[in-house]
């Protein structure tokens, strides 16, 4: 993430906003305020935009490290008109590279159990959940 993403990503989480998509996914608010913070934002978290051209199709997060954390936390949402294409997919393998180049053995996630889509994923990508933290499913996977 740098600067020039920042007008972009508004755009993008004003979009997710619109389609209701902040009842699952929500680290910290989809507001312009916070697309600048994530633009400009350095430190040990990673931030991630997947893009075409100036469109930004999907966005990530590995966090925790910031706190000390050894075993980062992954949010990651696609655009709405780009779920099913398998972007998400792709992109969770790009995050879990990057989690494994900053020395994570482990990843972290939450989903909400009535999100089967993402769940399905999770799965498919060796998560296993067992546990619940407020009303979300934790998953845990081995890199």
């Amino acid at each position: 993430m740098s600067p020039e993403w920042r007008e972009p990503l508004a755009r993008f989480f004003r979009q997710l906003r619109e389609a209701g998509d902040d009842r699952h996914f929500h680290p910290h608010p989809l507001s312009p305020e916070e697309a600048g913070k994530r633009a400009d934002y350095l430190g040990e978290d990673l931030y991630y935009v997947l893009v075409e051209e100036e469109n930004v199709l999907g966005y990530g997060i590995l966090r925790g490290w910031d706190e000390g954390y050894a075993v980062p936390s992954l949010g990651i949402v696609i655009h709405p008109s780009e779920r099913g294409t398998g972007l998400g997919r792709a992109f969770m393998h790009f995050l879990h590279a990057a989690a494994r180049r900053r020395g994570a053995d482990k990843i972290r996630l939450k989903v909400y159990p009535d999100n089967i889509r993402a769940i399905k994923l999770y799965r498919e990508l060796g998560y296993t959940f067992e546990a619940r933290e407020a009303g979300q499913l934790v998953g845990i996977v081995d890199l």
